[in-house]
């Protein structure tokens, strides 16, 4: 090929390439304009299902790890209580979650969700009802196994508080009052749309205080319902034997493994990334992973912040770092920043689990030597105190309504009012129903019992042969 034809070629190739940059950028507007209408209107549809799917995938993994709480609860109360009760408490952690689904699933989850002002309207098996009632873009179903699990935990923080020495028929007993009644009315008024928590028609809270009363995730209508509910069970019930001497003294009753308490606690821990976070009950959009993100590390941060602190405040009160009373104090962060992990910085976070790492020390100690309860899993102390404390706090380290961040005092109140009320009632109730069950049949076991164990006695069998 000679030069002539050469130069022929390469601007054959130079015609070629100019038409093909041209052409290119012109057929994808093309192709833009022709066709914009009906793509976008297809993502509009498609987006909308895609964040109702990864919505509903979130809420159920994330009950799924509130769920896994349960083998936490139940590790923690049989390490902290003796070898001879191990099974029965096991066996109370397990039937509270399959009592209790059945009840919540029968009319508890109606109690709570339904329409009313005190309580709401039963719906007895009919989930169209709720589905009807509830518009939240998630299946009912799924909305309904997230409110279990979280009703779950509520009971089973009264069985540790309770035992070693209460009847296993009355631990079913007081069960159901608990999943049909104590807990969905007060998670009515807070997360069901009742007085506490305002609807359009319902000025209650913004007429008396101007805002609202603020639990993310359940410090106060989850762990400090079952919290006192576990304090006064306790107290009706009276201390174990040997717990007190003749002079009033308290005596220490170690449980049989530490070991099984700290995996417990850890459980717990991995699981409260289900409980709070979970509780935003989206993960499409750029705000819900915004607002997930944020409450993992405010969750985090409380729950170190509430070990470390404990772990100090007992080294320097008694002059050992005690690991029961650490594993305590991380549930007790755990549990203080539950209810405003989504408001607070994480600055806020840390303070809140410190301060409640601190107090759950004095509170146990308060709790045992002078209203002489016995508490063998100090679970007064650490749901509901500790319950009750963090969502008064968040009263104060909520960075927009906050009184430390100028938001005045009326936040602040609103929390102290919903956290007394809610307190009051749980309290209320659960003294009714443990004295009248006391007087009708016997909260507790016979003397021989429970000197000798409950796993013979009660079921049959022991946990360690």
């Amino acid at each position: 090929m000679d030069t002539t034809d050469r130069k022929g070629m390469d601007k054959l190739y130079l015609k070629g390439i100019f038409i093909l940059l041209f052409l290119f950028p012109v057929s994808l507007w093309a192709q833009d304009t022709l066709s914009e209408a009906p793509v976008r209107a297809m993502d509009t549809e498609a987006i909308n299902e895609i964040a109702t799917g990864l919505n509903t995938v979130w809420m159920l993994l994330a009950a799924m790890l509130v769920f896994f709480m349960q083998p936490g609860f139940a590790l923690v109360e049989a390490g902290f209580i003796r070898t001879k009760n191990t099974a029965n408490v096991l066996m109370k952690n397990l039937i509270d979650f399959m009592f209790g689904s059945l009840l919540f699933w029968f009319i508890g989850f109606g109690l709570m969700f339904g329409v009313g002002g005190f309580v709401g309207t039963p719906h007895f098996f009919n989930l169209d009802i709720m589905d009807k009632v509830i518009d939240n873009e998630l299946p009912i179903e799924g909305f309904l196994i997230f409110q279990t699990v979280f009703c779950a935990t509520a009971a089973t923080i009264v069985s540790g508080a309770m035992a070693e020495r209460t009847k296993f028929s009355m631990y079913l007993v007081y069960t159901i009052f608990i999943s049909v009644l104590i807990y969905p009315v007060s998670g009515h008024w807070t997360w069901g749309g009742g007085w506490l928590m305002n609807g359009e028609e319902n000025s209650f809270m913004t007429n008396i205080f101007g805002t609202t009363f603020h639990d993310f995730a359940g410090s106060t209508v989850v762990h400090s319902v079952g919290g006192w509910i576990a304090l006064v069970g306790a107290a009706v019930l009276g201390p174990r034997i040997g717990k007190y001497g003749k002079d009033g003294r308290s005596k220490a009753i170690p449980g049989h493994s530490l070991t099984l308490a700290c995996l417990g606690v850890f459980i717990l821990w991995f699981g409260w990334f289900g409980f709070n976070p979970g509780s935003q009950l989206a993960a499409a959009t750029g705000t819900d992973q915004t607002v997930i993100s944020h409450v993992f590390l405010t969750t985090n941060l409380a729950a170190c912040a509430g070990g470390f602190f404990a772990l100090t405040a007992s080294w320097i009160k008694y002059g050992k770092p005690s690991l029961s009373l650490t594993l305590n104090g991380v549930l007790a962060g755990l549990v203080g920043v539950t209810a405003g992990c989504d408001l607070v910085s994480p600055f806020g976070a840390v303070m809140i689990g410190a301060i409640c790492g601190i107090v759950m020390i004095f509170s146990v100690d308060f709790i045992d030597h002078v209203l002489k309860i016995d508490d063998p899993v100090g679970a007064s102390s650490v749901h509901g105190v500790c319950g009750c404390l963090g969502t008064i706090l968040t009263g104060l380290f909520a960075t927009e309504e906050g009184l430390f961040y100028g938001g005045g005092y009326n936040f602040l109140l609103a929390q102290l009012f919903g956290t007394v009320v809610v307190g009051c009632w749980a309290a209320g109730m659960g003294y009714l129903i443990f004295k009248g069950l006391d007087k009708i049949h016997g909260l507790r076991v016979p003397n021989r019992i429970e000197e000798e164990g409950l796993d013979i006695y009660e079921h049959g069998e022991s946990a360690y042969n």
